[in-house]
């Protein structure tokens, strides 16, 4: 090894173990913050808090030391695509860090503990966020561009646990027991805690950068349209979404008594137009919990969707689309005449929500 190669070699072995170390730091600190909440200790609080000013010169040197291995070796592709990981997962680190503070910082000001169900709650999800950070920080630290995929999968598990969550701080605030104002606190908590687990799959992207050059995919957004039927306007929406957005989105209809075949003007206007109706179909709607969590979107085109669920998933978005009255009961040519008007009042809508989503380069 000539003394330029092992001088690069130890620069970057400098900045991978700095990362570990603010890694396990970090990860120390949520790890302190979320004791101190559950244990109210008020001077544990107070030492996380003060702890985040440590890791804030600790990421500050590791970003001077990430630009002065620019300058001094040019890197090329693989070494530049590290260094450009290394300062994005800083970045990342120093949220974290600011997580615990915050965290401490709630468990400085609160009354009281947290309810028995809640603390559950922090238990399980300070645990699976924490094994998520780990593993994350692994696969980086290891170039495992498996166990970064791996890592990935899990971050599910969190999003349930937070509609838990949300549904256990909601049964405490109706029962009257704990104040608002420690309310309020435990819901930054488990914000904080989530926004863990997602900066952990942040630094599993970072790893798939780093050992294989694949950038993070564009989002694909589960989207649900129902009405009170499934046999028209929604066929219509799923029919013009698959075939315009195919890789922004994946798309279902489901009706609240779904009728047994697609209205046949609604059919023959389709295939008209060239879509496959044969691949459409009303179906009915699933309506619990775990079925509705499945998509990012409801969109309702037939009335008030909130009536019809007793409970909407925390991260699924409910929208409604008045794109004109049921063509049931017209004459054929008044019939026709409105699905043409629905079907352009359905694409404009269907592209708003889109790009709405993915931007203008939705596809």
């Amino acid at each position: 090894m000539s003394h330029y190669q092992a001088r690069l070699e130890r620069d970057l072995a400098k900045i991978r173990g700095e990362i570990a170390e603010i890694g396990d730091t970090v990860a120390a600190a949520v790890h302190d913050a979320v004791k101190a909440l559950l244990t109210h200790n008020q001077a544990l609080a107070a030492e996380t808090i003060l702890g985040d000013h440590a890791i804030n010169r600790r990421i500050r040197r590791l970003d001077r030391d990430c630009y002065a291995f620019v300058a001094r070796h040019l890197p090329s592709a693989g070494h530049l695509r590290f260094v450009s990981s290394a300062l994005r997962l800083s970045l990342g680190l120093e949220r974290i860090g600011d997580y615990a503070a915050t965290i401490g910082r709630e468990a400085a000001q609160m009354k009281g503990e947290p309810p028995p169900t809640v603390v559950r709650d922090i238990e399980l999800l300070a645990t699976q966020s924490g094994n998520l950070l780990s593993q994350a920080m692994r696969a980086w630290h290891e170039g495992n561009a498996e166990l970064a995929r791996g890592t990935q999968g899990m971050a599910g598990q969190v999003t349930a646990t937070v509609d838990k969550v949300v549904a256990d701080l909601m049964e405490a605030g109706e029962k009257g027991s704990h104040s608002l104002k420690d309310l309020f606190a435990l819901l930054t908590v488990f914000h904080r805690l989530s926004r863990v687990s997602s900066q952990a799959k942040n630094i599993c992207e970072e790893t798939l950068f780093t050992v294989a050059g694949e950038t993070k995919k564009p989002k694909v957004y589960p989207i649900l349209f129902v009405d009170e039927k499934d046999d028209s306007y929604t066929q219509m929406a799923v029919a013009y979404a698959r075939k315009v957005y195919p890789e922004s989105g994946t798309y279902q209809s489901a009706g609240y008594g779904a009728a047994g075949e697609i209205e046949p003007r609604c059919a023959l206007f389709l295939d008209e137009h060239g879509y496959d109706t044969a691949k459409l179909a009303p179906k009915d709607l699933d309506v619990t919990h775990e079925e509705l969590s499945r998509y990012h979107a409801i969109v309702s085109l037939g009335g008030d969707v909130r009536s019809r669920i007793e409970e909407v998933p925390f991260h699924t978005i409910l929208l409604e689309w008045d794109v004109g009255p049921p063509v049931g009961g017209l004459g054929q040519e008044r019939a026709r005449d409105l699905l043409a008007e629905s079907y352009r009042e359905i694409a404009h809508r269907v592209q708003g929500l889109m790009e709405a989503l993915r931007g203008p380069e939705a596809d």
